[in-house]
């Protein structure tokens, strides 16, 4: 993805940028947020994680200014949300579970429209519009209406529209879902660069492997609070470190690999048989060598750390795709500016797309 030209000056990396404590929010005797307390730094991705219904959603609507808390305090960019709701909005992107662009006008002329309705003079709104096409690899689809994007597209042109005025913060609401792998790489290609850029970014998602390539923190929530917070790397840690993994050729020999090994620590998994690697790749050898006097071949020897989604299933009990009850605050698809719609702006869309 080309670079996107930086409006608003450098940021100090590490300032926090996102400041949430205690917060909590309740519909009903459902507690969503049960004294939420997270922080993201400026120029850092972090990784909001937790099975559905665990307040992720919640957490974002309330931090972009959609929702009040019931109490607690947050502030974005040093603004109240509160207090200052509309200070926040004029200084973050939210791209949410659905693309917000009118699919009836051409991308180009969605972001002519967006640049408008945020103030900038024509002449302004469409070289801000061409550079963001250009940036977001959209150039030779700009003039076709945006229905005959694929998904990938959509979701590339709904993050280019947030980018307009250039946010401090930008909340992503699992944006890759239903994405092919190809779209994937491209969003997260511009997730990277708006890092770069020192823009403080805030990651829900159910994609694990998305968390553990993109943040570089996890906060992992589950029934309204935070459970967990670390480095992909350090979440790994606490459950269990590096392990040595031996599948025999005949499964048959397994009950013999764990005899050999069994002064190891050494116990079965499925056709496989796992032990703990304290020293790394001297364990590897000391395994290699005694399959080898023990005459037993092999079909497969590494050695391995949990996964991401072992992380998750150990601390919250259920395993990344399970659904629990559906969040009672997910959001409704945002509803697209329609080219017909009046608006309270007193900017004619069809115009001001133009």
């Amino acid at each position: 993805m080309t670079s996107v030209t930086e409006h608003s000056g450098g940021r100090a990396r590490g300032t926090a940028a996102v400041v949430a404590e205690d917060l909590r929010l309740s519909y009903g005797t459902h507690a969503a947020l049960d004294g939420l307390s997270l922080t993201v730094g400026a120029g850092e991705i972090v990784g909001l994680l937790g099975p559905n219904g665990a307040g992720k959603t919640t957490a974002v609507n309330v931090l972009s200014t959609l929702e009040p808390p019931d109490s607690g305090t947050a502030s974005v960019a040093g603004h109240d949300v509160r207090r200052a709701p509309a200070a926040v909005r004029a200084v973050i992107a939210l791209t949410g579970q659905y693309a917000s662009v009118d699919e009836e006008l051409t991308g180009r002329e969605n972001l002519v429209l967006f640049a408008r309705l945020l103030g900038l003079r024509k002449a302004a709104a469409r070289a801000r519009a061409a550079e963001l096409l250009t940036a977001f690899d959209l150039l030779d689809a700009a003039d076709r209406r945006a229905a005959t994007y694929s998904g990938g597209m959509r979701r590339r042109l709904d993050l280019a529209a947030g980018l307009v005025r250039d946010p401090a913060v930008v909340f992503l609401d699992e944006p890759t879902t239903g994405l092919d792998p190809r779209s994937r790489l491209a969003l997260w290609a511009a997730v990277r660069e708006l890092r770069a850029r020192g823009v403080a970014v805030l990651l829900t998602t159910q994609y694990l492997e998305e968390a553990d390539r993109l943040a570089d923190r996890i906060v992992v929530i589950d029934r309204g609070r935070v459970i967990a917070t670390g480095t992909p790397q350090q979440l790994k840690e606490q459950v269990g470190g590096t392990f040595c993994e031996v599948t025999p050729a005949d499964p048959a020999d397994t009950p013999r690999v764990l005899t050999v090994l069994a002064d190891l620590g050494a116990d079965a998994h499925d056709d496989a048989v796992a032990l703990p690697a304290p020293d790394g790749p001297a364990t590897l050898t000391t395994v290699v060598r005694r399959m080898e006097d023990a005459g037993i071949a092999m079909t497969d020897i590494a050695l391995r750390r949990p996964s991401l989604d072992e992380v998750f299933l150990a601390l919250t009990g259920h395993p990344a795709a399970a659904r629990a009850d559906d969040d009672l605050s997910a959001e409704e698809p945002p509803a697209a500016v329609s080219a017909d719609a009046d608006t309270d702006t007193g900017v004619d869309v069809r115009e001001a797309a133009g």
